[in-house]
Protein backbone atom coordinates (compact mmCIF):
# COMPACT_ATOMS: atom_id res chain seq x y z
CA UNK A 1 0.00 0.00 0.00
CA UNK A 2 1.82 3.54 -0.79
CA UNK A 3 2.24 5.93 1.67
CA UNK A 4 0.44 9.46 1.28
CA UNK A 5 2.48 12.10 -0.14
CA UNK A 6 3.49 14.78 2.33
CA UNK A 7 1.14 17.47 2.87
CA UNK A 8 2.18 20.47 1.65
CA UNK A 9 4.24 23.47 4.00
CA UNK A 10 2.11 26.42 3.86
CA UNK A 11 -1.28 24.30 5.42
CA UNK A 12 -0.21 25.35 8.60
CA UNK A 13 0.65 28.93 7.67
CA UNK A 14 -2.43 29.48 5.56
CA UNK A 15 -4.72 28.60 9.08
CA UNK A 16 -2.55 30.78 10.94
CA UNK A 17 -2.88 33.52 8.51
CA UNK A 18 -6.76 32.67 8.19
CA UNK A 19 -7.08 33.27 11.76
CA UNK A 20 -5.01 36.51 11.71
CA UNK A 21 -7.22 38.06 8.98
CA UNK A 22 -10.35 36.91 10.82
CA UNK A 23 -9.16 38.58 14.22
CA UNK A 24 -8.01 41.82 12.55
CA UNK A 25 -11.18 42.34 10.56
CA UNK A 26 -13.16 41.42 13.41
CA UNK A 27 -11.44 43.46 16.21
CA UNK A 28 -9.81 46.17 14.46
CA UNK A 29 -11.55 49.91 15.70
CA UNK A 30 -13.41 51.75 12.66
CA UNK A 31 -14.53 55.58 12.98
CA UNK A 32 -14.73 58.46 10.92
CA UNK A 33 -11.83 60.42 9.63
CA UNK A 34 -11.17 63.78 7.62
CA UNK A 35 -8.96 63.83 4.71
CA UNK A 36 -8.92 66.68 2.36
CA UNK A 37 -11.84 68.00 3.32
CA UNK A 38 -13.92 65.22 3.01
CA UNK A 39 -15.52 62.56 5.69
CA UNK A 40 -15.15 58.97 5.79
CA UNK A 41 -16.73 56.97 7.79
CA UNK A 42 -15.69 53.40 9.01
CA UNK A 43 -12.14 53.35 8.03
CA UNK A 44 -8.32 53.24 10.01
CA UNK A 45 -5.61 55.23 9.27
CA UNK A 46 -2.36 52.95 8.30
CA UNK A 47 -0.74 53.99 11.98
CA UNK A 48 -3.60 53.02 13.84
CA UNK A 49 -3.97 49.33 11.95
CA UNK A 50 0.14 49.09 13.13
CA UNK A 51 0.18 50.06 16.60
CA UNK A 52 -3.34 47.70 17.10
CA UNK A 53 -1.77 44.55 14.91
CA UNK A 54 1.63 44.98 16.87
CA UNK A 55 -0.04 44.73 20.19
CA UNK A 56 -2.04 41.74 19.13
CA UNK A 57 1.03 39.67 17.53
CA UNK A 58 2.57 40.22 20.39
CA UNK A 59 0.68 38.68 23.17
CA UNK A 60 -0.44 36.24 20.39
CA UNK A 61 1.58 32.82 21.62
CA UNK A 62 2.36 32.28 17.71
CA UNK A 63 4.36 35.33 17.15
CA UNK A 64 5.46 36.76 20.72
CA UNK A 65 6.99 39.05 21.75
CA UNK A 66 10.11 39.14 19.47
CA UNK A 67 7.78 40.45 16.82
CA UNK A 68 8.80 44.12 15.65
CA UNK A 69 7.12 47.34 14.15
CA UNK A 70 8.65 46.64 10.27
CA UNK A 71 7.69 43.15 10.47
CA UNK A 72 3.87 44.49 11.48
CA UNK A 73 4.46 47.31 8.21
CA UNK A 74 5.28 44.04 6.19
CA UNK A 75 2.07 41.69 7.04
CA UNK A 76 -0.46 44.94 6.71
CA UNK A 77 1.35 45.34 3.06
CA UNK A 78 0.67 41.75 2.19
CA UNK A 79 -3.05 42.54 3.28
CA UNK A 80 -3.19 45.33 1.04
CA UNK A 81 -1.62 42.88 -2.08
CA UNK A 82 -4.12 39.98 -0.83
CA UNK A 83 -6.88 42.68 -0.84
CA UNK A 84 -7.86 41.84 3.16
CA UNK A 85 -7.70 45.62 3.52
CA UNK A 86 -7.81 48.65 0.94
CA UNK A 87 -7.27 52.09 0.30
CA UNK A 88 -10.40 54.84 1.13
CA UNK A 89 -10.27 54.98 -3.17
CA UNK A 90 -10.92 51.21 -3.28
CA UNK A 91 -7.45 50.18 -4.30
CA UNK A 92 -5.26 47.29 -3.59
CA UNK A 93 -2.87 44.78 -4.61
CA UNK A 94 0.52 46.51 -4.38
CA UNK A 95 2.55 46.93 -1.00
CA UNK A 96 2.72 50.33 -0.74
CA UNK A 97 1.84 50.77 2.65
CA UNK A 98 3.48 52.76 4.88
CA UNK A 99 3.56 54.09 8.61
CA UNK A 100 1.50 57.29 8.03
CA UNK A 101 -2.12 58.84 8.00
CA UNK A 102 -3.22 57.23 4.42
CA UNK A 103 -6.63 55.58 5.12
CA UNK A 104 -7.48 52.07 4.62
CA UNK A 105 -11.03 50.40 5.12
CA UNK A 106 -11.85 46.13 4.77
CA UNK A 107 -13.44 45.10 1.80
CA UNK A 108 -16.73 43.97 1.27
CA UNK A 109 -15.32 39.76 0.25
CA UNK A 110 -14.01 37.39 2.29
CA UNK A 111 -9.93 37.85 3.48
CA UNK A 112 -9.90 34.25 4.18
CA UNK A 113 -7.81 31.60 1.96
CA UNK A 114 -8.61 28.25 0.95
CA UNK A 115 -6.23 25.83 2.36
CA UNK A 116 -4.19 23.68 0.33
CA UNK A 117 -5.34 20.56 -0.95
CA UNK A 118 -3.14 17.46 -0.86
CA UNK A 119 -0.90 17.14 -4.16
CA UNK A 120 2.16 14.91 -5.15
CA UNK A 121 5.36 17.04 -4.71
CA UNK A 122 6.54 18.60 -7.74
CA UNK A 123 9.90 16.97 -8.82
CA UNK A 124 11.11 21.01 -9.69
CA UNK A 125 10.42 23.86 -7.52
CA UNK A 126 11.19 26.70 -8.94
CA UNK A 127 12.24 28.22 -6.19
CA UNK A 128 14.65 25.71 -4.93
CA UNK A 129 16.42 22.96 -7.10
CA UNK A 130 19.27 20.70 -5.76
CA UNK A 131 19.88 17.18 -5.65
CA UNK A 132 19.37 16.12 -1.87
CA UNK A 133 20.70 12.89 -1.67
CA UNK A 134 23.92 14.53 -3.03
CA UNK A 135 24.14 16.83 -0.51
CA UNK A 136 22.73 14.95 2.63
CA UNK A 137 23.93 11.38 1.22
CA UNK A 138 26.09 10.08 4.22
CA UNK A 139 28.30 6.61 3.34
CA UNK A 140 29.84 7.51 6.88
CA UNK A 141 26.34 6.64 8.93
CA UNK A 142 26.19 3.18 8.44
CA UNK A 143 25.96 0.88 11.27
CA UNK A 144 29.18 -0.43 11.51
CA UNK A 145 30.86 3.06 11.31
CA UNK A 146 28.71 4.60 14.75
CA UNK A 147 30.42 4.60 18.28
CA UNK A 148 29.63 1.05 19.90
CA UNK A 149 27.01 2.37 22.27
CA UNK A 150 25.30 -0.50 24.19
CA UNK A 151 22.27 0.66 21.65
CA UNK A 152 24.31 -0.17 18.79
CA UNK A 153 25.86 -3.19 19.79
CA UNK A 154 22.11 -4.93 20.85
CA UNK A 155 21.16 -3.82 16.89
CA UNK A 156 24.72 -6.10 15.74
CA UNK A 157 23.82 -8.90 17.37
CA UNK A 158 20.29 -8.81 16.51
CA UNK A 159 21.23 -9.02 12.48
CA UNK A 160 23.64 -12.27 12.42
CA UNK A 161 21.20 -14.84 12.28
CA UNK A 162 18.17 -15.32 9.68
CA UNK A 163 14.78 -13.81 10.52
CA UNK A 164 12.94 -17.57 10.25
CA UNK A 165 12.55 -20.40 12.88
CA UNK A 166 14.36 -23.61 11.31
CA UNK A 167 14.35 -26.86 12.51
CA UNK A 168 17.43 -28.92 12.60
CA UNK A 169 18.09 -32.38 12.01
CA UNK A 170 17.84 -32.99 15.96
CA UNK A 171 14.55 -31.38 15.66
CA UNK A 172 16.14 -28.26 17.99
CA UNK A 173 14.22 -25.27 17.61
CA UNK A 174 16.33 -21.54 16.57
CA UNK A 175 14.97 -18.90 17.35
CA UNK A 176 13.35 -16.26 15.31
CA UNK A 177 15.64 -13.26 15.28
CA UNK A 178 14.68 -9.35 14.46
CA UNK A 179 16.42 -7.98 11.37
CA UNK A 180 17.71 -4.91 10.96
CA UNK A 181 14.76 -3.39 9.35
CA UNK A 182 12.50 -4.08 11.99
CA UNK A 183 14.47 -2.53 14.40
CA UNK A 184 14.40 0.60 12.21
CA UNK A 185 10.19 0.33 12.16
CA UNK A 186 10.90 0.34 15.58
CA UNK A 187 12.15 3.82 15.67
CA UNK A 188 9.82 5.05 13.31
CA UNK A 189 6.82 3.58 15.74
CA UNK A 190 8.03 4.86 18.76
CA UNK A 191 8.89 8.42 17.31
CA UNK A 192 5.70 8.88 15.74
CA UNK A 193 3.59 8.25 18.73
CA UNK A 194 5.61 10.32 20.67
CA UNK A 195 4.84 13.14 18.18
CA UNK A 196 1.46 12.52 17.74
CA UNK A 197 1.01 12.23 21.47
CA UNK A 198 2.96 15.38 22.56
CA UNK A 199 1.26 17.06 19.44
CA UNK A 200 -2.08 16.14 20.43
CA UNK A 201 -3.29 15.20 16.62
CA UNK A 202 -5.33 12.66 15.79
CA UNK A 203 -3.13 12.21 13.05
CA UNK A 204 0.35 12.89 11.94
CA UNK A 205 -0.69 12.34 8.20
CA UNK A 206 -0.59 16.06 7.29
CA UNK A 207 2.91 16.83 8.73
CA UNK A 208 4.86 13.26 9.11
CA UNK A 209 5.06 10.81 7.20
CA UNK A 210 7.02 7.72 8.16
CA UNK A 211 9.26 7.93 4.87
CA UNK A 212 10.64 11.39 6.24
CA UNK A 213 12.28 9.56 9.89
CA UNK A 214 15.53 8.08 9.24
CA UNK A 215 16.39 6.07 11.64
CA UNK A 216 20.11 5.66 10.92
CA UNK A 217 20.15 9.84 11.72
CA UNK A 218 18.18 9.27 14.58
CA UNK A 219 21.10 7.03 15.94
CA UNK A 220 23.62 9.05 14.81
CA UNK A 221 22.34 12.48 16.61
CA UNK A 222 22.15 10.70 19.65
CA UNK A 223 25.00 8.54 20.16
CA UNK A 224 27.97 10.54 18.04
CA UNK A 225 28.44 13.79 20.27
CA UNK A 226 31.12 15.87 21.95
CA UNK A 227 31.07 15.98 26.12
CA UNK A 228 28.65 19.38 25.02
CA UNK A 229 26.25 17.48 23.32
CA UNK A 230 27.36 18.86 19.63
CA UNK A 231 26.83 16.51 16.75
CA UNK A 232 30.40 14.99 15.60
CA UNK A 233 30.42 14.52 12.20
CA UNK A 234 32.97 11.58 10.57
CA UNK A 235 32.99 13.22 7.16
CA UNK A 236 34.65 17.00 7.71
CA UNK A 237 33.44 17.65 3.93
CA UNK A 238 30.08 18.12 5.44
CA UNK A 239 31.19 20.46 8.67
CA UNK A 240 30.99 24.27 9.22
CA UNK A 241 34.36 25.78 6.79
CA UNK A 242 37.13 26.51 9.17
CA UNK A 243 36.74 30.06 8.68
CA UNK A 244 33.08 30.42 9.92
CA UNK A 245 33.60 28.43 13.02
CA UNK A 246 36.95 30.42 14.08
CA UNK A 247 34.21 33.06 13.36
CA UNK A 248 31.48 31.81 15.50
CA UNK A 249 34.11 30.83 17.78
CA UNK A 250 35.64 34.56 18.13
CA UNK A 251 32.08 36.04 18.42
CA UNK A 252 30.88 33.14 20.92
CA UNK A 253 33.39 33.78 23.52
CA UNK A 254 33.72 37.96 23.28
CA UNK A 255 36.52 39.15 24.15
CA UNK A 256 38.28 36.63 25.88
CA UNK A 257 38.42 34.28 22.83
CA UNK A 258 39.52 37.12 20.23
CA UNK A 259 42.96 36.42 18.94
CA UNK A 260 44.41 39.70 19.94
CA UNK A 261 47.82 38.68 18.23
CA UNK A 262 45.78 39.75 15.10
CA UNK A 263 45.14 43.62 14.34
CA UNK A 264 41.44 45.17 15.41
CA UNK A 265 39.77 47.65 14.43
CA UNK A 266 37.15 50.08 15.07
CA UNK A 267 33.74 47.88 13.87
CA UNK A 268 36.20 44.24 13.81
CA UNK A 269 33.69 42.34 15.68
CA UNK A 270 30.68 43.58 13.06
CA UNK A 271 32.38 42.79 9.93
CA UNK A 272 33.08 38.90 11.65
CA UNK A 273 29.33 38.70 12.10
CA UNK A 274 28.38 39.95 9.00
CA UNK A 275 30.67 36.62 7.77
CA UNK A 276 28.89 34.40 9.76
CA UNK A 277 25.43 36.14 8.41
CA UNK A 278 26.56 35.61 4.98
CA UNK A 279 28.06 31.75 5.21
CA UNK A 280 24.16 30.87 6.87
CA UNK A 281 22.02 33.19 4.47
CA UNK A 282 23.85 31.90 1.71
CA UNK A 283 23.11 28.35 2.17
CA UNK A 284 20.24 26.20 -0.21
CA UNK A 285 18.27 25.70 2.02
CA UNK A 286 16.78 26.61 5.60
CA UNK A 287 18.72 24.41 8.59
CA UNK A 288 15.13 23.06 9.37
CA UNK A 289 14.97 21.34 5.84
CA UNK A 290 11.64 22.47 3.99
CA UNK A 291 10.80 18.78 3.97
CA UNK A 292 10.03 19.12 8.14
CA UNK A 293 9.13 23.00 7.63
CA UNK A 294 5.13 21.97 8.23
CA UNK A 295 6.22 19.72 11.41
CA UNK A 296 8.02 22.99 12.95
CA UNK A 297 5.79 24.99 12.38
CA UNK A 298 3.12 23.19 14.36
CA UNK A 299 4.99 23.47 17.20
CA UNK A 300 4.87 27.08 17.21
CA UNK A 301 1.37 26.49 19.10
CA UNK A 302 2.87 24.56 22.06
CA UNK A 303 5.22 27.54 22.65
CA UNK A 304 3.46 29.24 25.76
CA UNK A 305 4.37 29.57 29.41
CA UNK A 306 2.14 26.77 30.35
CA UNK A 307 3.23 24.27 28.04
CA UNK A 308 7.01 25.41 27.93
CA UNK A 309 7.99 21.61 28.96
CA UNK A 310 6.19 20.03 26.52
CA UNK A 311 7.36 22.11 23.59
CA UNK A 312 10.79 21.50 24.59
CA UNK A 313 10.18 17.79 24.11
CA UNK A 314 8.78 17.87 20.88
CA UNK A 315 11.60 19.75 20.07
CA UNK A 316 13.88 17.10 21.16
CA UNK A 317 12.46 14.75 19.19
CA UNK A 318 11.62 16.85 15.69
CA UNK A 319 15.71 18.04 15.93
CA UNK A 320 16.81 14.36 15.97
CA UNK A 321 14.99 13.52 12.71
CA UNK A 322 17.22 16.37 10.77
CA UNK A 323 20.36 15.05 9.17
CA UNK A 324 23.41 15.22 11.21
CA UNK A 325 25.49 18.16 8.96
CA UNK A 326 21.79 19.94 9.86
CA UNK A 327 21.72 19.01 13.45
CA UNK A 328 25.38 20.23 13.84
CA UNK A 329 24.81 23.26 12.31
CA UNK A 330 21.79 24.24 14.18
CA UNK A 331 23.45 23.81 17.71
CA UNK A 332 26.48 25.55 16.95
CA UNK A 333 24.50 28.71 15.91
CA UNK A 334 22.10 28.81 18.72
CA UNK A 335 25.07 28.42 21.32
CA UNK A 336 26.29 31.09 19.45
CA UNK A 337 23.91 33.51 19.24
CA UNK A 338 22.00 32.78 22.44
CA UNK A 339 25.94 33.68 24.14
CA UNK A 340 26.22 37.43 22.24
CA UNK A 341 22.48 38.05 22.89
CA UNK A 342 23.98 37.57 26.73
CA UNK A 343 26.94 39.29 26.53
CA UNK A 344 27.16 42.36 28.13
CA UNK A 345 30.72 43.53 26.69
CA UNK A 346 29.92 42.83 23.14
CA UNK A 347 29.85 46.12 21.57
CA UNK A 348 26.46 46.84 19.56
CA UNK A 349 26.37 45.05 16.32
CA UNK A 350 23.42 47.68 14.40
CA UNK A 351 23.31 51.16 14.81
CA UNK A 352 19.39 51.15 15.44
CA UNK A 353 18.28 47.24 16.54
CA UNK A 354 19.66 45.59 20.00
CA UNK A 355 21.22 42.51 20.44
CA UNK A 356 19.25 40.00 20.65
CA UNK A 357 16.47 41.53 18.00
CA UNK A 358 19.41 41.46 15.38
CA UNK A 359 19.98 37.40 15.96
CA UNK A 360 16.64 36.68 15.67
CA UNK A 361 16.12 38.52 12.77
CA UNK A 362 19.56 37.69 10.67
CA UNK A 363 18.83 34.08 11.36
CA UNK A 364 14.96 33.44 11.14
CA UNK A 365 15.27 32.67 7.99
CA UNK A 366 17.90 30.71 7.16
CA UNK A 367 16.57 28.11 10.20
CA UNK A 368 12.85 28.18 8.75
CA UNK A 369 11.43 28.88 5.97
CA UNK A 370 8.75 27.01 3.09
CA UNK A 371 10.03 26.15 -0.37
CA UNK A 372 6.60 28.46 -1.60
CA UNK A 373 6.18 31.68 -0.55
CA UNK A 374 3.94 32.24 2.83
CA UNK A 375 2.75 35.47 3.91
CA UNK A 376 3.48 34.67 7.63
CA UNK A 377 6.90 32.85 7.01
CA UNK A 378 9.07 35.80 8.96
CA UNK A 379 7.18 36.01 11.97
CA UNK A 380 6.83 31.60 12.43
CA UNK A 381 10.44 31.91 12.18
CA UNK A 382 10.94 34.67 14.47
CA UNK A 383 9.11 32.92 16.79
CA UNK A 384 10.65 30.07 16.79
CA UNK A 385 13.79 30.83 17.09
CA UNK A 386 13.55 33.17 19.87
CA UNK A 387 12.07 30.03 21.67
CA UNK A 388 15.11 28.32 20.56
CA UNK A 389 17.22 30.73 21.35
CA UNK A 390 15.90 30.94 25.19
CA UNK A 391 15.88 26.78 25.25
CA UNK A 392 18.77 25.79 23.04
CA UNK A 393 20.26 23.52 25.74
CA UNK A 394 17.30 21.36 26.38
CA UNK A 395 15.87 21.61 23.08
CA UNK A 396 19.64 19.70 22.17
CA UNK A 397 19.36 16.79 25.11
CA UNK A 398 19.30 13.66 23.68
CA UNK A 399 15.84 12.08 24.79
CA UNK A 400 17.30 8.57 26.25
CA UNK A 401 14.04 7.58 26.94
CA UNK A 402 12.89 6.95 22.80
CA UNK A 403 16.33 4.58 23.09
CA UNK A 404 14.89 2.59 26.45
CA UNK A 405 11.84 2.31 24.72
CA UNK A 406 13.20 0.72 21.61
CA UNK A 407 14.80 -1.70 23.57
CA UNK A 408 11.96 -2.54 25.98
CA UNK A 409 10.10 -3.87 23.00
CA UNK A 410 13.20 -5.37 21.78
CA UNK A 411 13.49 -7.30 24.62
CA UNK A 412 10.33 -8.00 24.64
CA UNK A 413 9.80 -9.41 21.33
CA UNK A 414 12.72 -11.59 22.08
CA UNK A 415 11.40 -13.31 25.70
CA UNK A 416 7.81 -13.83 23.65
CA UNK A 417 9.96 -15.91 20.66
CA UNK A 418 11.76 -17.85 23.33
CA UNK A 419 8.28 -18.62 25.14
CA UNK A 420 6.35 -19.25 21.82
CA UNK A 421 8.88 -20.14 19.29
CA UNK A 422 6.13 -21.62 16.47
CA UNK A 423 4.02 -18.97 16.54
CA UNK A 424 4.00 -15.35 14.63
CA UNK A 425 4.55 -12.81 17.96
CA UNK A 426 2.80 -9.62 17.11
CA UNK A 427 4.08 -6.98 19.59
CA UNK A 428 2.14 -3.87 20.74
CA UNK A 429 3.81 -0.64 20.91
CA UNK A 430 3.51 1.25 24.02
CA UNK A 431 1.74 4.05 24.85
CA UNK A 432 2.67 7.07 26.29
CA UNK A 433 0.40 10.32 28.09
CA UNK A 434 0.89 13.31 28.51
CA UNK A 435 -0.43 16.44 30.47
CA UNK A 436 -3.96 17.77 28.76
CA UNK A 437 -3.42 21.18 27.58
CA UNK A 438 -5.04 23.86 29.06
CA UNK A 439 -5.76 27.30 28.92
CA UNK A 440 -3.50 30.29 30.73
CA UNK A 441 -6.55 31.02 32.86
CA UNK A 442 -7.16 27.38 33.69
CA UNK A 443 -3.31 26.80 34.21
CA UNK A 444 -3.70 30.12 36.39
CA UNK A 445 -6.51 28.66 38.73
CA UNK A 446 -5.06 25.57 39.14
CA UNK A 447 -1.50 26.84 40.31
CA UNK A 448 -3.89 28.72 42.92
CA UNK A 449 -6.11 25.60 43.88
CA UNK A 450 -3.00 23.90 44.37
CA UNK A 451 -1.31 25.81 46.57
CA UNK A 452 -4.19 26.35 48.62
CA UNK A 453 -4.65 22.95 49.36
CA UNK A 454 -0.95 22.90 50.72
CA UNK A 455 -0.70 25.49 52.95
CA UNK A 456 -4.76 23.81 54.26
CA UNK A 457 -2.35 20.68 54.49
CA UNK A 458 -0.02 22.71 56.18
CA UNK A 459 -2.45 24.19 58.91
CA UNK A 460 -4.11 20.51 59.79
CA UNK A 461 -0.69 19.53 60.48
CA UNK A 462 0.31 22.09 62.94
CA UNK A 463 -3.63 20.84 64.55
CA UNK A 464 -2.55 17.34 64.95
CA UNK A 465 1.11 17.29 66.18
CA UNK A 466 1.44 15.93 69.11
CA UNK A 467 4.60 16.98 70.07
CA UNK A 468 3.71 20.66 70.12
CA UNK A 469 3.03 22.35 73.41
CA UNK A 470 -0.28 23.97 73.59
CA UNK A 471 1.21 26.95 74.14
CA UNK A 472 3.76 26.70 70.76
CA UNK A 473 0.60 25.48 69.00
CA UNK A 474 -1.61 29.01 69.93
CA UNK A 475 1.96 30.63 68.61
CA UNK A 476 1.86 28.72 65.27
CA UNK A 477 -1.59 29.18 64.62
CA UNK A 478 -1.81 32.69 65.33
CA UNK A 479 0.97 33.25 62.97
CA UNK A 480 -0.60 30.89 60.38
CA UNK A 481 -4.19 32.96 60.98
CA UNK A 482 -2.36 36.46 60.18
CA UNK A 483 -0.31 34.83 57.35
CA UNK A 484 -3.25 32.88 55.75
CA UNK A 485 -6.38 34.49 57.43
CA UNK A 486 -8.67 33.57 54.55
CA UNK A 487 -7.76 29.73 54.69
CA UNK A 488 -7.79 29.99 58.63
CA UNK A 489 -11.34 31.11 58.41
CA UNK A 490 -12.29 28.23 56.55
CA UNK A 491 -10.93 25.97 58.92
CA UNK A 492 -12.09 27.96 61.38
CA UNK A 493 -15.77 29.79 60.88
CA UNK A 494 -16.31 31.11 64.43
CA UNK A 495 -14.54 31.37 67.78
CA UNK A 496 -16.34 28.45 69.23
CA UNK A 497 -14.75 25.75 66.68
CA UNK A 498 -11.09 27.44 67.52
CA UNK A 499 -11.97 26.96 71.11
CA UNK A 500 -13.10 23.19 70.89
CA UNK A 501 -9.88 23.03 69.80
CA UNK A 502 -8.16 23.29 73.39
CA UNK A 503 -11.42 22.13 75.08
CA UNK A 504 -9.40 18.89 76.35
CA UNK A 505 -6.40 21.07 77.15
CA UNK A 506 -5.99 21.44 81.02
CA UNK A 507 -6.19 25.01 81.91
CA UNK A 508 -4.64 26.94 85.33
CA UNK A 509 -7.23 27.41 88.02
CA UNK A 510 -7.16 30.22 89.95
CA UNK A 511 -6.13 29.94 93.76
CA UNK A 512 -9.03 28.64 96.55
CA UNK A 513 -7.12 30.84 99.13
CA UNK A 514 -7.22 34.51 98.81
CA UNK A 515 -4.43 36.15 100.44
CA UNK A 516 -4.80 39.90 100.98
CA UNK A 517 -3.25 41.38 103.85
CA UNK A 518 -5.94 42.02 106.34
CA UNK A 519 -6.79 46.01 107.61
CA UNK A 520 -5.99 47.34 111.02
CA UNK A 521 -8.40 49.64 111.83
CA UNK A 522 -7.23 52.31 114.14
CA UNK A 523 -7.65 52.28 117.76
CA UNK A 524 -8.47 55.76 117.95
CA UNK A 525 -11.65 57.36 117.17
Amino acid sequence: MESRPAAPGPYRATQLWNEVTKHFQAGMPLRKHRQHFRKHGSCFTASEAIDWLHEVLKNNSNFGPEVTRQQTIQLLRKFLKNHVIEDIKGRWGSENLEDNGGLYRFPSTSPVKPLPTWCPPKENSENFSRDKEKLFKLPHLSRRNLKKTELLESLENLEKTKPDIEENKEGSLHRKEISQEYVQEIWRNIIMIHLQTILGLPSLEEVLQPTQIIPEYVIYNMTNTSKHGVVILQNKSEDLPHWVLSAMKCLAYWPRNNDMSQPTYSGFERDVFRTVADYFLGLPEPLLTFEYYELFVNILDLLQPHLERIAIEALQICCLLLPPPNRRKMQLLMRMISRISENVDMPRLHDAMGTRSLMIQTFSRCVLCCAEEVDLDELLSTRLVSFLMDHQQEVFKVPTYLQVAVQDHIEYMKMAQCKYPREEICAILPTYSYCKQITPQEFEEQKVSTSQAAVAELLENIIKDKNLSLKDKKKKLKQFQKEYPLIYRNRFPTTENEAMLFESKPTIKQPMLSLRKPKFRSLRY
